[in-house]
């Protein structure tokens, strides 16, 4: 965990990407961080050293991303690790929610961190090496209703990842995922999670769950973010890394028990699935 590694980390200025910021620097490392705004980067991060390079990226602009992998080397030499962090969560039920609405969720949760990766992939393969973590959450092993959208987006990032990581492979490039439970930041309360505004009366249980969130689940949350990252970096030191990698014990639980009940799904159904082959041959 000593080695000092070049840091790319998108979505930086709150959360989970803040923490790790805050944590990389104060062990040293060299990082470059993204947001939207560098003033709102550079004043969360509080840090006027040169170890720290904020940008202002439009992660949905693949010139403005382009610009940022260029700088980033410039001013470091190389990119050792890359951390697609940036994006939001969108509650509403598929009924109540835009084509825009939707889009928009998967612009920066999916397209932004692809064209993240489409722009290093170059010097990374150069390299040949480089560790590229894509965070996801547990949404994106179980889809929740009032949150299909972004479920849907994790599940994206979850496949978007195992495909890379094989594809990398071979240029000693490393993929993990990072799917992280409940962790105390303010993802909740920071304009981090937004809703849909065609609210549907019917939709009871999506009403009952946005309250829940706000009102219950945020501030309570038992994962510790310092411990989060702390979790990463350790990862990022480690010669064979997970391509998968649940944060927290309640992402452990929650995925662990989705696989137990799609296997139990699965052998229910097995006579059907196994129904389909042609005959005698």
């Amino acid at each position: 965990m000593s080695e000092k590694k070049i840091w790319f980390v998108t979505g930086a200025s709150k959360g989970l990407g803040l923490t790790l910021v805050k944590q990389l620097l104060k062990n040293g490392n060299r990082v470059a961080a993204t947001s939207r705004t560098v003033n709102d980067l550079t004043k969360a991060v509080n840090d006027d050293t040169k170890q720290f390079l904020p940008l202002a990226v439009d992660l949905t602009n693949e010139a403005s991303v382009q610009q940022a992998i260029e700088q980033t080397i410039e001013t470091f030499g190389k990119i050792d690790v890359v951390v697609n962090n940036a994006g939001y969560g969108l509650g509403g039920s598929f009924e109540e929610l835009t084509d825009q609405e939707i889009r928009q969720n998967f612009d920066v949760n999916v397209f932004g961190t692809l064209n993240v990766i489409r722009k290093v992939m170059p010097y990374l393969r150069k390299q040949k090496s480089g560790h590229i973590f894509n965070i996801a959450s547990v949404s994106g092993y179980m889809g929740n209703g009032g949150f299909g959208s972004y479920s849907a987006t994790k599940f994206a990032v979850v496949g978007l990842s195992e495909a890379l990581a094989e594809e990398a492979r071979p240029f000693g490039i490393k993929v993990t995922m990072v799917a992280p439970g409940f962790f105390r930041t303010n993802f909740l309360s920071s304009g981090s999670v937004m809703y849909g505004k065609n609210e549907i009366a019917d939709y009871k249980a999506v009403r009952e769950m946005k309250y829940f969130l706000d009102n219950v689940m945020d501030g309570k949350q038992a994962g510790n973010p310092e411990k989060a990252a702390l979790a990463m970096i350790r990862t990022a030191s480690e010669a064979n890394p997970p391509v998968h990698l649940l944060l927290g014990p309640d992402a452990y639980k929650m995925v662990s028990e989705k696989l137990v009940a799609l296997q139990k799904e699965f052998d229910e159904w097995k006579e059907i699935t196994c129904s389909t082959d042609f005959d005698n041959e």
